[in-house]
C-alpha cells in the first residue's frame, strides 16, 4: 500500500477542521497510508517588512525540508503550479504510483507561502486556484481531492 504524506505548517485548533481531516483520513485508509506531519509556524508581525517575511519563510521551510523523505515524490502546493481537473489529479497520483513511487509527499506552506528552498526541492508544483486559502482549509481540500482521485481511478462512484 502506498503512502501519502502531507507536510504542513502550523497546527489546527478548530474542531470542525480536525473532524473533516479525520473523516477524509479514515476514508483514505482503504486506499493508502496517510500521514500528516505538522511543523511549527512562526509568528508573523503585522506589516512585517519583506526581509522579515523572508526569514520567517526560511525558518518554516527548513522545518519542512527536515521532514522530506529522500525516496518520496515531493509535490508543493503553490499558486504558480500546474492545475488539474479532478480526473487529471487522479491520473497524476496513478502515474506516480504506476512508475514505482510508493510515497508521495504534498507540502502546504504557512500564511506567507513556501520558501524558495522548498519550491526548488519539490519534484512538481500544483495549484488549486489563483485564490489563497487558509492552510487549515487547504488540508481538507487536498485530502478530499486525494480521496476523490482514488475513487475516480478505481471507477467507484463519487458525486460530481
Amino acid at each position: 500500500m502506498s503512502t501519502i504524506s502531507i507536510i504542513c505548517v502550523g497546527k489546527i485548533k478548530e474542531k470542525y477542521w480536525n473532524d473533516a481531516i479525520a473523516e477524509y483520513s479514515k476514508r483514505l485508509s482503504r486506499y493508502c497510508k496517510i500521514k500528516i506531519i505538522e511543523v511549527a509556524d512562526e509568528k508573523t508581525p503585522d506589516n512585517a517588512p519583506p526581509a522579515i517575511e523572508e526569514q520567517i519563510k526560511k525558518k518554516e521551510g527548513d522545518r519542512i525540508l527536515q521532514n522530506i523523505d529522500d525516496n518520496a515524490y515531493v509535490c508543493a502546493l503553490a499558486i504558480g503550479g500546474k492545475r488539474y481537473s479532478s480526473e487529471g489529479f487522479a491520473k497524476f497520483i496513478d502515474e506516480r504510483q504506476l512508475s514505482g513511487i510508493s510515497h508521495i509527499q504534498f507540502i502546504i506552506g504557512g500564511s506567507l507561502g513556501l520558501h524558495e528552498t522548498v519550491l526548488s526541492r519539490a519534484d512538481s508544483h500544483i495549484s488549486f486556484s489563483d485564490m489563497t486559502f487558509p492552510h487549515q482549509m487547504m488540508r481538507v481540500i487536498l485530502l478530499e481531492q486525494i480521496y476523490r482521485g482514488y475513487r475516480i481511478s478505481r471507477g467507484e462512484p463519487y458525486h460530481k
